[in-house]
C-alpha cells in the first residue's frame, strides 16, 4: 500500500480510530491489532511475501530467546549465524542471486568457458532490505549483550512489521522502537498534530517536488544522446531533488504516521544538501542506514582505531557494501565506492568531523566559505548521483561525456527549467529557514491564521499535482 494512495487515505483514519477507541485498553491487544493491520498494509502489495516477514520474525524471536539461555560463546555464535544465514539468505536469493549468476556467466565466458547457471524469475519483495537490517540489529545487539531479548512475541512481531516504517524505513534499532510497544500509551494531541504536519510536508515533497522533477529526469535519461550537455546537467540536478524529495518525503510520512499512534521514530534526513563536506552529508542523508553501517560494518572492521591504511580500507569497504545494499547493479557498487573515495581527503586532513554544528547558526545567510563548501559538496554529490540513476556504468560514462562537452554552455530547453527550478528554489529556502528544526513544517511559532493558510496551500499543491499513485524510488531497494 502506497502512502500517496486513496487506499491509504482510507486505511489510516480507520486504523487510527480503532487503535485509540477500541484497542487502547490492553497493550497486548493493541499490539496484536498493529500486527494485523501492518500485515494488511504489506500484503496489499503482494500477500505471498508476508511469509518472508513472518519467518524472519520467528527466527530472530527464537534466536533472541535462546541467547538468554546460554553464555557459551560457541552456542551464541551458532545462534548468530542462524539469524545471519536466514535473513541474509532471503536477501541474497531475492535481491542478488541473478546478479551474481549473470556476472559469474560473463566472467567464465570471457575466459573461454561455456557455462549456463540457473537464474530465478522472481520479483523483489518490497522493503526486504529494510526489515532485514532491522531484525539483524536486534539479534546482533543481543549477541553483543547490549540489549535483552523480548519474550512477548506479539510485541516483537509488531516491531518488525510496524507499518509506517516497514517498507522504506527509517531502519529502527530495537533499543529505540521495541520498548515503545510495551508502553501504556495515552493520546497526545500535540504529538498527533505535529505528526499531521509532517505527513503533509512529506506528501508535498513526494507528490509536488519529487514527482514533478521525475518527469524531466526520466525524459533526459531516456533521450540523453540527442540532448545538450546543459540539459543533461539539469537532468542530474533534478534527480538529486527527485530522490531527496521522494525518500525524505517517505520518511516524513512514516515518522508523522508513527506520531499519530504515539511512537517516536528516528530522524532519517537532516537537510543533507546544506552539508559542507561529504562526511557531514552522510551524517544528514539516510541517517538510519548510515549509522547502521557504522555500527555493524565499519566499527567491527576496526573503525578508525587502527592504522591509517586500515582506516581507509574500512571506509572503502563500508561505503562499497552500502552501495551494494542499494541494488544488484554495478552502478550502485561504483556509487558507493565513489562516496568512499570522496571521504578519503577528510581522513588525510583529519577533518572527518569538522562540521557537526548547525550551518550559519547565528546568522541569516551562510558565509562565503560556507557557501563554497556547500556548493562543492553538492556538485560532487551530483556527479555520484549520475551513477546511481544510470542503468549501467557505460551509460553513465556516455552521459557524462556528453554533459561535459561544449554543449553544456548552451541554453537548455524550457522543459528542463522554469517550473522545477521554482519548486526546488522555494523548497531549499524553506529548508534553510528551518534548518534548526526537526522538520520544515514545524511552524507552531507562527500565528494560527498564517499556519492554516500554509496548510491549505500545501494541501492544494498536493491535490493539484497528484497524477496517480506513483511508487517511491526506494521501494526497489
Amino acid at each position: 500500500m502506497l502512502f500517496n494512495s486513496v487506499a491509504f487515505a482510507v486505511f489510516l483514519p480507520v486504523v487510527f480510530l480503532l487503535y485509540w477507541f477500541v484497542f487502547q485498553k490492553s497493550i497486548k491487544l493493541r499490539n496484536f491489532f498493529l500486527l494485523i493491520v501492518s500485515y494488511v498494509f504489506y500484503g496489499w502489495w503482494d500477500y505471498r511475501f508476508l511469509s518472508l516477514i513472518f519467518i524472519s520474525s520467528l527466527v530472530d524471536y527464537l534466536v533472541g530467546i535462546n541467547f538468554e539461555k546460554t553464555d557459551l560463546k560457541a552456542k551464541r555464535k551458532i545462534l548468530l549465524i542462524i539469524s545471519l544465514s536466514v535473513n541474509l539468505g532471503f536477501l541474497g536469493v531475492f535481491k542478488y542471486f541473478n546478479f551474481f549468476a549473470d556476472n559469474f556467466t560473463a566472467l567464465f565466458t570471457s575466459l573461454g568457458f561455456n557455462v549456463h547457471p540457473r537464474t530465478i524469475n522472481v520479483i523483489l519483495p518490497v522493503g526486504i532490505s529494510f526489515y532485514t537490517f532491522q531484525t539483524l540489529s536486534y539479534t546482533i545487539d543481543i549477541y553483543r549483550k547490549k540489549f535483552k531479548p523480548i519474550k512477548d512475541f506479539i510485541a516483537f512481531f509488531a516491531f518488525v512489521s510496524f507499518f509506517p516504517q516497514l517498507v522504506a524505513g527509517p531502519i529502527e534499532r530495537a533499543s529505540n522502537l521495541l520498548p515503545q510497544f510495551l508502553e501504556n500509551k495515552k493520546f497526545d494531541f500535540d504529538r498527533a498534530r505535529d505528526g499531521m504536519r509532517q505527513i503533509l510536508w512529506g506528501l508535498f515533497k513526494k507528490v509536488v517536488i519529487a514527482d514533478s522533477c521525475a518527469v524531466t529526469v526520466d525524459y533526459v535519461f531516456k533521450n540523453y544522446t540527442s540532448l545538450s550537455g546543459s540539459a543533461l546537467f539539469f537532468g542530474v540536478f533534478f534527480f538529486a531533488f527527485q530522490i531527496y524529495g521522494d525518500f525524505s518525503g517517505y520518511s516524513d510520512i512514516a515518522i508523522g504516521t508513527a506520531k499519530l499512534f504515539g511512537f517516536s521514530l528516528m530522524r532519517n534526513f537532516n537537510a543533507p544538501y546544506l552539508a559542507r563536506d561529504i562526511g557531514e552529508f552522510w551524517r544528514r542523508w539516510h541517517i538510519s542506514l548510515s549509522t547502521w553501517f557504522r555500527d555493524y560494518v565499519f566499527i567491527p572492521l576496526g573503525g578508525n582505531r587502527c592504522s591509517k591504511f586500515k582506516y581507509i580500507r574500512n571506509i572503502l569497504i563500508t561505503f562499497t557494501v552500502s552501495g551494494i545494499w542499494h541494488g544488484a547493479n554495478w552502478t550502485f557498487v561504483f556509487w558507493g565506492f565513489l562516496n568512499g573515495v570522496y571521504y578519503l581527503p577528510l581522513i588525510f586532513t583529519g577533518k572527518q568531523k569538522a562540521h557537526t554544528n548547525v550551518i550559519a547558526e547565528n546568522s541569516i545567510l551562510p558565509g562565503f566559505k560556507e557557501f563554497i563548501q556547500m556548493s562543492v559538496t553538492f556538485l560532487i554529490t551530483l556527479f555520484a548521483w549520475l551513477f546511481f540513476r544510470a542503468q549501467s556504468i557505460s551509460q553513465a560514462f556516455d552521459y557524462l561525456s556528453i554533459m561535459i562537452s561544449k554543449s553544456i554552455f548552451e541554453v537548455p530547453h524550457v522543459l528542463y527549467g522554469v517550473k522545477n527550478m521554482m519548486l526546488v528554489t522555494a523548497f531549499m529556502i524553506v529548508t534553510w529557514i528551518h534548518r534548526k528544526r526537526d522538520h520544515e513544517l514545524e511552524i507552531s511559532y507562527m500565528p494560527v491564521v498564517l499556519r492554516w493558510i500554509i496548510y491549505f496551500v500545501l494541501a492544494a499543491f498536493v491535490l493539484y499535482n497528484f497524477g496517480g499513485e506513483k511508487s517511491f524510488i526506494y521501494f526497489q531497494f
